[in-house]
């Protein structure tokens, strides 16, 4: 994809976004706890299971939602008390919001009204171009794919230059292959922009795949900030193991503590003489895509999830046996805190 990226026609050089204690109750809820962040520019991912108030943080900084305490600072000013509108702040959400009566010229075109309209032409052919739709701006959003749809969104929202774009698991619509496509294009579109770019996830995959700085929240609090790759790889507590693990993180009781592992490194054949072996019996056995899921009950009444490459026929109630290679074991104590 061609051009240049978003932000550059601003000049803008970092743009730190800072919630400064910022906490969001409602109706006897606490939806947001005491978040203390300083993002700066260029790309940031914010990953956390659903609920865990990735949503309510982001409409706080666009200001769609007022924060109960705490303040929201871009660019170095207090925006807490500013309107929607008076923001530097665009917002893409989950589902293709267009307009359907406008072309996807004019949607692009619809954040710019003021503006000269040769600069206008320029800003929507730029945009449109750089988010691969430059031939599809004669067309109505009905005339798109969901693909072309979330690419016509995005592009509405890079075409005002901002201080920070929010993303709101923008890709989670769309289907597998669309995703991987959109992800490897979006990592390389904020790939050093100067403003910047806060992109929610549920998926570890895709923040693996961005490794930009992430931030893990968690019921409402910052469970953790820092590389991603080192958070998989030697995650802090069970909270970020669990948000970063996809199938969901095998939690076991151990000595004093809790053992987890990921379903991948849940083998049903040996792989070395010190593994843990685990009979049990297979429960369900699910193919999607490429993988086998067995979940399995061990002789304890625990429930294990081991997930192979290919596909591959199990019969449940068939009897067998995991093994989990002790390196693959994430080790924490019983308040959820890592050990060694």
């Amino acid at each position: 994809m061609g051009g240049s990226p978003p932000f550059r026609q601003r000049g803008l050089y970092a743009v730190p976004l800072i919630l400064d204690g910022v906490c969001v109750r409602q109706q006897g809820e606490t939806w947001l706890d005491d978040i203390n962040l300083e993002l700066s520019s260029g790309m940031t991912t914010l990953i956390g299971p659903l609920t865990s108030g990735k949503t309510t943080l982001m409409r706080v900084v666009a200001g769609l939602t007022a924060p109960t305490s705490g303040r929201v600072v871009v660019n170095g000013m207090d925006v807490s008390a500013i309107s929607v509108r008076k923001r530097s702040v665009a917002f893409v959400y989950q589902q293709f919001i267009n307009y359907p009566s406008l072309t996807v010229y004019q949607n692009i075109a619809s954040p710019l009204r003021g503006y000269d309209r040769k600069k206008i032409d320029s800003r929507v052919r730029e945009v449109a171009a750089l988010m691969g739709i430059e031939d599809l701006l004669a067309r109505r959003p009905s005339e798109l794919s969901g693909g072309q749809q979330q690419r016509t969104a995005i592009a509405r929202a890079l075409a005002r230059p901002v201080d920070v774009l929010l993303l709101d698991e923008p890709l989670a619509n769309l289907d597998y292959k669309l995703r991987e496509q959109l992800r490897a294009d979006l990592k390389g579109m904020f790939a050093d922009v100067p403003g910047m770019v806060l992109y929610s996830t549920t998926d570890p995959a895709e923040a693996l795949l961005f490794a930009a700085p992430t931030v893990v929240l968690g019921e409402g609090r910052v469970q953790q900030v820092g590389d991603v790759a080192e958070l998989y790889d030697r995650p802090p507590s069970l909270a970020v193991a669990a948000a970063l693990s996809d199938p969901p993180l095998n939690v076991l009781p151990g000595e004093g503590g809790l053992l987890g592992v990921r379903p991948h490194q849940v083998a049903i054949e040996r792989t070395g003489d010190d593994d843990l072996v685990l009979p049990a019996e297979i429960r369900v056995a699910e193919v999607t895509g490429s993988v086998t899921f067995l979940h399995l009950l061990l002789e304890d009444g625990r429930h294990l999830v081991a997930q192979l490459p290919g596909t591959q026929l199990f019969t449940p109630g068939e009897r067998t046996t995991a093994y989990i290679n002790p390196a693959h074991l994430l080790v924490f104590d019983e308040a959820g805190a890592a050990r060694g």
